[in-house]
């Protein structure tokens, strides 16, 4: 029944995929990887489960092919471990499962129970081991829920007897209301708010939502909310609908629409006597499925779901409700996954101010996002002195206000530390995510840059005071600005400002001080950061992807994951300057056509910066070998103060044999890992090491 679920569906390769898909803004811009890890899970994974305690700490849980069993992690707010201290606390396959916390710190986790065995079983964690407590059901049954109540009772709802909640009291569990009032519990969800009722969501023929008091009998009969369902919506292990609640105790409920409707995205609100459409009806843009809502304290509402499109790979986009223009506009750009994503979950870190995403992209995936669009303890300040020191700053791109990195270079400048378009840094020399938008020579922020934008025929006259509006990518020969003189300068601070012979820089919209880099400006971090190929691009400060080039003459994405391309504010005798990383050279000093389209990554020089601030780092690391076998040796020019070692799930590794700057891996697995020193010197360096 489950054997389709962690299949990865692989229609196109990753570079065409780019090119099919439609709709505007490819990039969200804030969205981060939780951790710093883009996998969770150390395999394929379904049915993800999310929730935040008080203190801000994240709870993940999932069914987890790597063990066939569920699985349960925690995000202490620095790195992911396992509760309980290892993967697959159950007995067999948890393909169902659900997760709830308390307000005195103890976590309960509920599955069904695989076959041969039949029921939910449920366990709890009170920080030092998994319990298992009696379980919530003995008839077979799949789809579950639970909740706890404000005075810390655990509650669930499953389809035993055609729909049953329970409450677990004095060691057993009691029925709460009359049994088979839902008709099952097709997608069970709840919710428990302050005013001690119990809300159930399912689908029964249409979403349905029941309510309860907290403390009632076998004689307290369940009633339908509003008197009526929701509304009619399709059913299956993909087309799902979701429950939330606010501070108010107002509900909001997410689902497919029905068939008739065209399978979009809904929601709708609980206003007192009636179930009232928030926004447009069916509004997102094509069929989705994997639906997840979650609301603030205030009642701001966030859906998630993952649009059901052959073009669009089963990508999902996280959308918020405009309470100005009463409608939902899409949040932190079109799409967040790379590829298809599934089992959405969505939850709010009230402590930190993030609206959380979990969904299984094979593995599991852990997002967030500023709620304010600010990540917390963003000043827009520089990053200190030393090389490697971060920072960030908050500018408008696309219509939109997002948050990059920044860091101190090897040149003593500041750089953005991701390319303009991109969602995140980079966490391999091949992430997606990271290689943002391709613009060509001389243009700015006006959209042709988008990875996916149309194309047209050059403009009249072919020049940055010809655009007129035009926000297309232009090919053909001639293609964009194909007469050009060596005088003309991409430098202007504004589209306003352009003329015959100058662009309008990009990067100006950063800030103050904020360029393109120069063709000298390259050459000074290409030789301070030992840049020489795709590689050491990566692995330096500025963490530079292999994001490839448009074509000046078809538009075609070529060597996306392989090569870098940078442009450069000077112009060259075939059209402008960029760098050029190939497989075994750092070039700064390439020619390209106008018309190609190349990734731009924004400098503030130590010219802008007061002289206080210019002291570079000159410290030199080395680890070798790599890969390894065992022992690794560290060569740098400061002491080292600290070692860590983190693997690919982001679990920081105990126990490391580091003496004399070498360190011993011989007792580690085959694998990938992160090492991290801390230089006496103030210096942190990060490098991944392949251990055979």
């Amino acid at each position: 029944m489950f054997q389709y679920l962690h299949s990865a569906i692989r229609k196109i390769g990753a570079g065409l995929a780019l090119l099919n898909i439609a709709g505007g803004y490819l990039y969200a811009q804030q969205w981060e990887d939780v951790g710093g890890v883009a996998g969770v899970s150390a395999a394929g994974t379904s049915y993800n489960n999310l929730a935040v305690d008080q203190a801000g700490n994240y709870f993940l849980s999932y069914y987890d092919t790597s063990v066939a069993k569920g699985s349960v992690q925690k995000f202490d707010g620095a790195s992911w471990s396992y509760v309980g201290g290892s993967a697959g606390i159950t007995e067999g396959p948890a393909t169902f499962n659900s997760l709830s916390l308390d307000n005195a710190g103890n976590i309960f986790y509920t599955n069904q129970i695989g076959y041969p065995g039949s029921g939910i079983a449920v366990r709890r964690f009170s920080g030092t081991s998994w319990t298992s407590l009696p379980d919530a059901a003995g008839s077979s049954v799949n789809y579950h829920a639970s909740a706890v109540s404000p005075s810390n009772v655990l509650f669930t709802f499953t389809g035993q007897n055609s729909g049953t909640v329970q409450r677990y009291v004095n060691g057993a569990w009691e029925q709460v209301g009359n049994t088979g009032f839902s008709n099952g519990a097709t997608f069970a969800e709840m919710v428990i708010g302050s005013n001690q009722k119990v809300y159930t969501c399912s689908i029964s023929a249409g979403v349905r939502v029941y309510e309860n008091s907290t403390s009632a009998t076998t004689t307290d009969t369940w009633t339908l909310v509003g008197g009526s369902i929701v509304d009619a919506a399709s059913s299956s292990e993909q087309y799902t609908s979701d429950i939330a609640i606010d501070g108010n105790n107002n509900l909001y409920v997410a689902y497919v629409s029905s068939s008739a409707n065209g399978q979009k995205l809904n929601v709708k609100k609980f206003e007192g006597n009636a179930w009232v459409q928030l926004g447009a009806a069916n509004f997102s843009s094509g069929r989705v499925q994997h639906v997840a809502i979650a609301v603030t304290q205030s009642g701001q509402p966030y859906v998630v779901a993952s649009r059901f499109e052959n073009d669009d790979l089963l990508r999902n986009t996280v959308y918020k409700f405009d309470a100005a223009i009463q409608n939902w506009v899409t949040f932190g750009g079109d799409f967040i996954s790379s590829g298809e994503a599934r089992y959405n979950d969505l939850t709010i870190d009230r402590t930190n101010g993030y609206l959380v995403l979990a969904y299984s992209e094979d593995v599991t995936k852990v997002k967030r996002i500023p709620l304010n669009g600010i990540p917390p303890g963003c000043t827009n300040t520089d990053p200190g002195s030393n090389a490697g020191d971060t920072g960030c700053v908050t500018f408008t791109y696309q219509g939109q206000q997002v948050t990059y990195a920044t860091v101190r270079g090897g040149d003593g400048n500041i750089w953005l530390q991701q390319n303009l378009g991109s969602s995140q840094i980079a966490t391999t020399m091949g992430d997606e995510a990271s290689y943002g938008d391709l613009f060509q020579w001389g243009r700015w922020d006006d959209g042709h840059q988008l990875r996916n934008s149309a194309t047209a025929s050059p403009t009249s006259p072919n020049s940055p005071d010809g655009l007129g509006g035009t926000n297309a990518f232009i090919i053909g020969s001639p293609s964009w600005w194909d007469i050009f003189a060596a005088t003309d300068k991409w430098t202007a601070s504004t589209p306003a400002d352009v003329s015959n012979n100058i662009g309008a820089d990009p990067c100006r919209a950063v800030g103050p001080g904020w360029k393109m880099p120069s063709q000298a400006e390259w050459t000074g971090i290409v030789n301070s950061e030992n840049i020489a190929n795709p590689g050491t691009a990566y692995n330096s400060h500025l963490k530079l992807p292999a994001s490839g080039y448009r074509s000046s003459s078809s538009g075609a994405l070529t060597f996306a994951g392989q090569r870098g391309y940078f442009w450069s504010s000077d112009t060259s005798n075939s059209g402008g300057k960029y760098l050029y990383i190939g497989s075994t050279i750092a070039n700064p000093s390439s020619g390209a056509m106008r018309g190609q389209g190349s990734a731009v990554r924004c400098i503030k020089t130590a010219s802008a910066l007061g002289t206080s601030d210019i002291i570079r780092n000159t410290a030199t690391v080395g680890i070798y070998p790599n890969p390894t076998n065992a022992i690794i040796n560290i060569k740098a020019d400061s002491l080292i103060e600290s070692v860590s070692i983190i693997n690919m799930v982001g679990q920081k590794l105990n126990n490391i044999q580091f003496n004399n700057n070498q360190i011993n891996m011989s007792g580690f697995p085959s694998g990938i890992y992160i090492v991290e020193l801390k230089l006496k010197n103030g210096q942190s360096v990060s490098k991944k090491i392949i251990k055979n």
